[in-house]
């Protein structure tokens, strides 16, 4: 034993009490917000069992999290900020047992604490980022739009802007996740919870090409929005992509793509963000206005016949349904709620000749136009946000495909004031008791998935990536909640 004696120091003492002290103070110094950092110091202030180290040292589990953060730079994040070249400092102090001349900021409880915190720390971002998204973007996109201010300045509430219903991680799943480090499973885990989207794979590739300051930034915001489990469109035998940005819409068939321009919300009036299934179409619908138009454009032609005459508008009872005289109804009458202004069907009519249904919380849907000279435009932000298809009838047809026989598309035609195409279409227009709206709706079977999403870089039919123009801003949004991470 003498021969071991130059061991017996203190400066070769672990001290497990010293150790949790240590954490506590890393605890209490660290002002990082992820929520990955929030349930590190969580679960050391809750008595959390060490991970990674014991009276041994440091194993192989550490080894296996560093060969993967030494791959973080491949996404785009710093080094620096997922402390790597403090874990491998740390790492060879501890296998060198170099303690004897140690300072007290390099001590052997303090190296071990430091490794513990920031092993555990950097580990919850990685899994839970890459398996969830580094933010959560339903918290952020629904507290942008502010849409009204109490007497002392304060948000009195906000325009909802996200509801695509996403994966995110509970408290549960970080338990979970730090479970698989207490019976080493950690390399199975790290494999597991990295994003496989053909999207993710061409952005990461990408950005080992170089790029500028500006491309990177769009590369890396829309990485993330690849991270969000649920936001990417998933590929179904047939469905469909509204990219905001391209105000473009995107059916894909199978391996058939069809695509037309569409005109979406004004920045005042974001089109949101959403997933669900178009149901049904109908034909010459009738427009019943919202409340935000009615107060801000329509109120103030209260009382004039011929204004709500010539625009075809009609007012009705909210509770009854009953129809009221323009004439007497009042701009306070007409703010108040108690009362609808509906736009009959048909030509004229702000929706146009057919609309494509889908359940959501917005009153937000796929529809014609009454002014379609805007689809010339690069900028279309043009509606109070529904989205305006530049060709209704032929996106109509795609959503019927094998339901709709040639008489069924001329029935639609007839219905839009569209020349029929077949002989016995001719001839039912020449039938002056026929009905010019023989079809008021058509169920669209099966269901057929939408995705209404913001992509400043999306693939061309031929896989090449294609920027656009971040119309919203919410590139910036997402950059800036990442930004303690680059």
């Amino acid at each position: 034993m003498e021969a071991f004696s130059q061991w017996k120091t203190s400066s070769y003492a672990l001290n497990s009490h010293r150790i949790r002290e240590h954490i506590e103070d890393l605890c209490t110094r660290d002002d990082d917000s992820l929520t990955a950092d929030y349930r590190t110091r969580s679960y050391y202030r809750s008595g959390g069992n060490f991970l990674w180290i014991d009276r041994h040292g440091i194993d192989h589990r550490a080894d296996t999290l560093l060969a993967v953060l030494h791959t973080i730079r491949d996404l785009g994040f710093s080094e620096r900020k997922f402390h790597l070249y403090q874990i491998e400092r740390d790492i060879q102090r501890v296998r060198h047992i170099d303690f004897l001349n140690a300072d007290s900021s390099h001590s052997i409880n303090v190296t071990m604490a430091r490794l513990e915190y920031n092993l555990t720390k950097d580990y919850l971002r990685f899994v839970s980022g890459e398996r969830y998204g580094y933010m959560n973007p339903r918290y952020v996109f629904n507290r942008i739009d502010v849409m009204g201010l109490d007497s002392v300045g304060n948000p009195t509430g906000y325009r909802q802007l996200f509801d695509v219903p996403i994966h995110r991680p509970s408290r549960h799943y970080y338990m979970y996740a730090l479970h698989k480090v207490y019976v080493d499973s950690v390399s199975d885990y790290l494999k597991e919870v990295q994003t496989h989207d053909p999207l993710y794979a061409m952005l990461k590739s990408a950005l080992k090409h170089h790029p500028s300051a500006e491309q990177r930034k769009r590369i890396l915001v829309n990485m993330e929005r690849c991270r969000w489990r649920g936001y990417v469109p998933q590929k179904h035998d047939k469905y469909i992509v509204v990219n905001i940005p391209a105000y473009h819409l995107y059916a894909y068939d199978n391996d058939q793509l069809w695509e037309t321009r569409v005109g979406c919300g004004a920045i005042a009036t974001k089109t949101p963000l959403l997933t669900s299934q178009i149901e049904r179409m109908d034909v010459n619908p009738s427009w019943v206005i919202p409340m935000s138009i009615i107060k801000k454009d329509i109120a103030r032609h209260a009382g004039s016949t011929y204004y709500f005459t010539s625009h075809r508008y009609d007012i009705r009872e909210a509770a009854t349904g009953l129809h009221v005289n323009p004439a007497r109804v009042t701009a306070e009458m007409l703010r108040s709620g108690s009362y609808r202004v509906v736009q009959e069907g048909g030509k004229g009519n702000s929706l146009g000749r057919i609309i494509f249904r889908f359940k959501n919380n917005f009153s937000v849907f796929l529809h014609d136009t009454s002014n379609p000279n805007f689809f010339t435009n690069d900028d279309r932000g043009v509606s109070h946000g529904c989205v305006r298809v530049q060709n209704p009838i032929g996106f109509a047809f795609w959503l019927l495909g094998k339901n709709a026989d040639e008489w069924t598309q001329d029935k639609l035609r007839i219905s839009m004031d569209i020349p029929p195409q077949t002989t016995q279409g001719q001839e039912y227009i020449t039938n002056p008791e026929a009905d010019r709206k023989i079809i008021n709706s058509l169920p669209v079977t099966p269901r057929v998935p939408i995705y209404i999403t913001y992509f400043t870089l999306y693939p061309t039919r031929s896989g090449r990536l294609i920027p656009f123009a971040d119309v919203y801003g919410y590139d910036e949004v997402i950059y800036q909640q990442l930004q303690q991470l680059y």
